[in-house]
């Protein structure tokens, strides 16, 4: 039900368990429980702790990139059935990161428009959404007036995850769904609209119609971790229009007879959501490059190139500094 470093608390048949995990030092490549995980867990003796043992195998998880310059993935998730995307309508861009971590999961992702009390044309916003989320279902709440949250509440089923940045209200969207306030809120800053990490950890609490609702904290940096089919779907239409370039290893970027660009140019496709794709492209093949060698060096290659090619400019009789 939550994860804390070196503990967790487990619900096993003879009700909650406070129980111990063991460093990766003891455990090696085994997985570290994450909230959601389906754990086995050798019970307390006379002298010893409940100590989580096993990670069974999970079915889906939300995974990013790790917060440090490392290669390791962070799981914010285990077995979510629902990825809810927290966006407010005051600040819905930069939707497509999320996204594609919502695909990624394996879950069925939703965005989840909140604070429309606060826009003056919901309805325009949430159909700029739509056309930057292709399969997506997106809905329009206010957890102030209420609006929505019935429809939201019908769609959302079993174990269901809030993510989204810091003062997109996740968490008070979650207290509504709750029925009362148990996740922490927070006002958010006026100079920048942002709010605060009032979300410290990663917790599991039932719904009252059924299944459970895991809040996370409020998500300032997202990186990729090998999200190659969540890039597809999240850009849906990008994909299908490159099925009719004529290369296939195409990169969309100044190739003839690229179906993508052609889109672009006779206004089926914005330029601003290409360029979202390439970036979010390029930030997953780094991702991928620091564990794969092999991607390393082909993504060096060019620069190498470039190096030799500027240290023979200067050594040329030509050369002028």
């Amino acid at each position: 039900m939550r994860a804390e470093r070196g503990l967790c608390d487990v619900v096993a048949e003879t009700g909650p368990v406070r129980a111990m995990v063991l460093p990766s030092s003891v455990t090696g490549d085994r997985l570290t429980p994450c909230t959601g995980d389906w754990v086995a867990v050798r019970p307390a003796g006379p002298a010893t702790s409940a100590t989580v043992v096993e990670v069974l195998e999970r079915r889906s998880a939300v995974v990013r990139s790790g917060s440090s310059r490392t290669s390791h993935a962070q799981v914010l998730a285990a077995n979510v059935d629902t990825v809810a995307v927290a966006v407010s309508l005051a600040d819905p861009l930069k939707l497509g990161r999320m996204l594609a971590l919502a695909w990624e999961s394996g879950a069925t992702p939703v965005v989840v428009l909140t604070k429309a009390d606060r826009s003056t044309d919901p309805a325009s916003a949430a159909s700029e959404v739509a056309e930057a989320a292709p399969g997506v279902e997106v809905l329009v709440t206010s957890a102030t007036t209420g609006d929505g949250l019935d429809v939201l509440t019908a769609v959302l089923s079993g174990t269901v995850v809030l993510l989204g940045p810091s003062g997109a209200g996740k968490s008070t969207l979650g207290n509504r769904l709750l029925g009362e306030d148990l996740l922490a809120t927070g006002a958010v800053r006026g100079s920048d609209g942002k709010g605060r990490h009032t979300t410290a950890w990663r917790e599991l609490v039932p719904l009252p119609h059924g299944g459970v609702l895991l809040d996370t904290p409020g998500l300032r940096g997202i990186g990729l971790y090998d999200a190659d089919d969540g890039l597809e779907h999240t850009f849906a239409e990008i994909t299908e229009l490159a099925r009719d370039c004529r290369f296939a290893d195409c990169a969309h970027s100044t190739e003839p007879g690229c179906a993508v660009l052609a889109a672009v140019e006779d206004g089926r496709l914005t330029r601003r959501r290409l360029d979202s794709y390439h970036r979010l492209q390029r930030e997953n093949t780094y991702a991928a490059s620091r564990t794969d060698a092999r991607l390393r060096a082909e993504l060096e290659r060019p620069l190498k190139q470039i190096s030799r090619q500027v240290r023979a400019l200067k050594q040329s009789p030509h050369f002028k500094a």
